[in-house]
C-alpha cells in the first residue's frame, strides 16, 4: 500500500480508505478480523459516519480497536445528517463529534467531514466550530462530502485551516466527474456539467477526493461486479484482470487509482476476501489504453 498526500494537511494517508458503514451488525471478533485484515495491507485509514448503523458501527469498531495503538490508526468520521434535515450548526457538530468520540472510545478524530451540504450553512459558524474542535484537540483535520466547488469555496473563505478532502460518489459506473470534461461543449447527456467542475477544482486546490461506493451503479442500486446487466464491463475487467493476475474487484479499484488526481477510494465491503481484493489494487498500474477500454466497456461513448 503506498501513501498519498492528504490535501494540504501535511500528513500522508494510504491510497485506499477502509469504509465501516456496514460493520454495525458484526461481532467485536469479526470487526477485529476486519481491521487486522486491512492493517495487514498497510490500510490504516478507517472511514465512519455518526449515522452508520445508528452509531453502532462506531461503537463496535471502538471495542475492536481497544488493544491497538491509537497512533497507528487514522480515523475519520462524518456528521451533519439528521432525520429529515441537514445540520451544520455549532451545537449539532460539536455534539456529534462528542458522540462519535465516546462510541469510538478515543480522545480525538484525525478527520471530520461534513456529510451532506446544509442549505442553511453559515460559513462563519462552521469555521468557529472547527476552530473550537481543533483547539480543544478533538479533531485534527477537516473536510466535506458531496459538495461542489462554490460550496467549498464559500466555507474555505471563512476558515483559517484547509479543507483536506471531499468525499464524492465515483467509480467506473458513476463517472459524471470526468464525463463532462471529456465531452466539453457537446450537445449530449455526457456533456452536462453536474458538479461545477469539482474534479479539477479539487486538483487545483489540493483537496483529496475520496470516491464513495466505487463498486455501485446508480444511487445504491447494487454492485456491478458479476452483474448480468453489465456483461461488457465484467468481460473487460476479467480479461484485463487476468493479465495482472487479479480479480475484477481489484481492477475496478485500480481503474480509479490510475487517474492522476490521486484519489483515495473508500471500500464498502465487510467480506474479508473482497476487502483484500480492493486493497490489492494499490499494487496495480494499468495502462492508458486499458483505462479507456474499461471506461468504454461501462457504456461511455467518446466524442
Amino acid at each position: 500500500m503506498y501513501n498519498i498526500d492528504f490535501g494540504k494537511s501535511g500528513i500522508q494517508v494510504p491510497t485506499i480508505a477502509v469504509g465501516c458503514m456496514r460493520i454495525s451488525d458484526m461481532s467485536e471478533k469479526e470487526v477485529s478480523a476486519f481491521v487486522n485484515t486491512a492493517l495487514s495491507f498497510g490500510a490504516n485509514f478507517f472511514d465512519h459516519a455518526d449515522i452508520y448503523g445508528g452509531g453502532k458501527s462506531e461503537e463496535v469498531f471502538g471495542k475492536a480497536i481497544k488493544s491497538l495503538n491509537r497512533e497507528d490508526l487514522i480515523i475519520q468520521t462524518k456528521c451533519g445528517i439528521r432525520k429529515g434535515m441537514f445540520d451544520f450548526s455549532y451545537d449539532h457538530i460539536v455534539n456529534s463529534v462528542d458522540g462519535s468520540l465516546k462510541r469510538l472510545g478515543i480522545e480525538y478524530l484525525d478527520v471530520l467531514l461534513l456529510h451532506r451540504p446544509d442549505a442553511l450553512m453559515e460559513p462563519e459558524e462552521v469555521a468557529k466550530t472547527f476552530d473550537y474542535l481543533k483547539s480543544s484537540g478533538k479533531v485534527r483535520h477537516f473536510g466535506v462530502s458531496n459538495q461542489n466547488p462554490y460550496q467549498m469555496q464559500l466555507l474555505q473563505n471563512a476558515m483559517d485551516m484547509p479543507l483536506c478532502a471531499n468525499q464524492l460518489q465515483f467509480g467506473v459506473m458513476h463517472t459524471p466527474m470526468i464525463q463532462s470534461g471529456i465531452n466539453v461543449n457537446m450537445y449530449n447527456e455526457s456533456g452536462v456539467n453536474r458538479d461545477g467542475g469539482v474534479l479539477d477544482f479539487c486538483r487545483l486546490n489540493k483537496i483529496t477526493i475520496q470516491p464513495w461506493s466505487p463498486m455501485q451503479y446508480g444511487f445504491f442500486k447494487g454492485c456491478f461486479i458479476d452483474n448480468e446487466k453489465f456483461p461488457e464491463l465484467n468481460e473487460a475487467l476479467q480479461r484485463i484482470g487476468d493479465k495482472y493476475g487479479v480479480s475484477k474487484t481489484t481492477m475496478a479499484f485500480a481503474w480509479i487509482l490510475r487517474h492522476p488526481a490521486k484519489m483515495q477510494p473508500v471500500t464498502g465491503t465487510t467480506n474479508l476476501t473482497r476487502l483484500s481484493d480492493c486493497l490489492k489494487a494499490s499494487d496495480i498500474q494499468i495502462t492508458r489504453e486499458e483505462w479507456y477500454e474499461i471506461y468504454r466497456a461501462a457504456g461511455n461513448i467518446l466524442p
